[in-house]
């Protein structure tokens, strides 16, 4: 069994050691935030933070994060006020959002290291791949949340979701069987 830390809470996984993070929290905890993406860490839509460091979680198994601290984007804010998450919306640096949530969880831990990252910083952090192209943005949309974070802007809110984490979990399927359908009733039957 394996134990670690997620999103402030402590778990225990009965999966084999070698299991992916990403089929970890994707599958047996529902935290669907964190992408499958390419399966072999080119992409970075997996990513997430262990221990204050970008990881892309189809690259680490359960065993090698076993008593370490790990945090998805389900955890960055819950009603989508992080700086980083108000910047991607303000600067329209979301387009498909397939690669968004590894993207903002790479800006979130640079930001941590540094609120005032050079291009450079943002080249050598962010190795997403996005296929729709939304780079110009994203280098202004992580340096705007710097700024939020230095307190030298400000950005009028996103709208926070539509519906509570609570709600959205009873929506998401779980993994467990479905019911057995009723045979349909025949005239003989009726």
């Amino acid at each position: 069994m394996t134990k670690l830390t997620i999103n402030d809470r402590p778990v225990q996984y009965k999966m084999a050691p070698e299991t992916p993070l990403l089929w970890a929290l994707r599958d047996a905890s529902n935290l669907t935030g964190t992408k499958y993406g390419c399966g072999n860490g080119d992409c970075g839509a997996c990513m997430v933070e262990v221990d204050g460091e970008a990881i892309r979680s189809c690259l680490v198994t359960l065993q090698e994060v076993e008593g370490r601290f790990v945090t998805t984007i389900e955890a960055l804010s819950r009603d989508r006020s992080h700086p980083v998450q108000q910047a991607f919306v303000a600067e329209q640096a979301i387009m498909c959002g397939f690669c968004t949530p590894g993207m903002v969880m790479a800006a979130a831990i640079l930001l941590k290291k540094s609120d005032d990252p050079s291009d450079r910083d943002i080249d050598e952090a962010i190795g997403n791949l996005c296929r729709c192209g939304v780079y110009p943005r994203l280098y202004e949309a992580i340096k705007r949340a710097g700024r939020v974070m230095r307190r030298e802007e400000r950005i009028s809110a996103a709208p926070p979701p539509g519906i509570s984490p609570e709600d959205a979990a009873k929506a998401v399927p779980s993994l467990r069987m479905p019911e057995p359908e009723e045979p349909a009733a025949t005239d003989s039957e009726s």
